[in-house]
């Protein structure tokens, strides 16, 4: 099995990341790292991660950047400098994993593949909820799920639903688009062969797009893990998308070019 380092991108909300947390510490494999990409969150966030740290049953570790505004493509190189896995999962800290999260994904890999998985919204009632009374959401059985989907709590059922691994999965291995770095998995030679995200990407959108389309430009093709490995991800209020603009320019400079380096990478950030 390969070494596995867990990516969390997170930016002042330490309830949720406690949340994400906790479904890590009930990983039915707990032979990993986490490291946290933190895009300049205050304290309480450090607190947060240095008194949870002590507790979970793999490392931790807490990498850091100044907040200069959204910049979660250059946190996700730090962290990534930071880990010592061969297969790197990215997570976002608003997302919750189920106990078989990791070991899915590990079953999922492959040479010369990324995973991409998908994701359940849920609501804003529901969020709070599950925030406010530490709800283990991440354990629920399919049940339960059938009732949350039923009182609007969440957005969609059938991404719950497992099916094995097989031919099907392979169908989009050419197309980038939908896939997101809130549930991703790669293998850390593609990534340093790509050299990583690319850095001028600040302010919100595009720079996980930008990282696929490089991803299959230099034969890392794309493995669909829909059916398999979903997170939960809890609501929050609409991002400030600053920079949307500027970004969404830069992504289709990048699609009309055979670029498949970072302008401003991962190297930025290795001794």
């Amino acid at each position: 099995m390969a070494k596995t380092s867990v990516i969390i991108t997170t930016f002042n909300r330490p309830d949720a990341l406690a949340a994400v947390l906790e479904g890590f510490r009930n990983q039915n494999k707990t032979d990993f790292e986490v490291v946290i990409a933190d895009d300049g969150s205050t304290q309480d966030t450090a607190d947060l991660i240095g008194h949870l740290a002590r507790q979970m049953p793999f490392p931790v570790r807490h990498v850091w950047q100044e907040d200069k505004g959204f910049r979660a493509a250059a946190a996700r190189n730090r962290a990534i400098a930071a880990s010592s896995g061969d297969y790197l999962i990215f997570v976002d800290g608003d997302c919750i994993p189920s106990p078989d999260f990791i070991t899915t994904h590990l079953r999922l890999a492959e040479s010369e593949w990324f995973v991409s998985g998908n994701r359940i919204l849920m609501s804003r009632v529901f969020t709070r909820q599950v925030l406010a009374d530490k709800l283990p959401i991440h354990s629920w059985g399919f049940l339960k799920w059938v009732y949350a989907r039923i009182r609007g709590w969440i957005n969609r059922l059938l991404p719950l639903m497992r099916l094995p691994d097989g031919r099907f999965r392979k169908h989009k291995a050419y197309r980038w688009e939908g896939a997101k770095t809130c549930n991703l998995g790669v293998w850390r030679q593609d990534l340093f062969r790509i050299d990583g995200f690319d850095e001028q990407y600040e302010g919100w959108g595009h720079e996980d797009a930008d990282l696929v389309v490089r991803l299959i430009r230099a034969k890392v093709k794309r493995k669909e893990a829909r059916f398999a490995v979903p997170v939960l991800h809890l609501w929050h209020s609409d991002i400030e998308r600053t920079g949307l603009t500027d970004n969404l320019s830069r992504l289709e400079d990048v699609l009309k070019s055979t670029n498949t380096v970072a302008h401003e990478g991962l190297h930025r950030h290795l001794k």
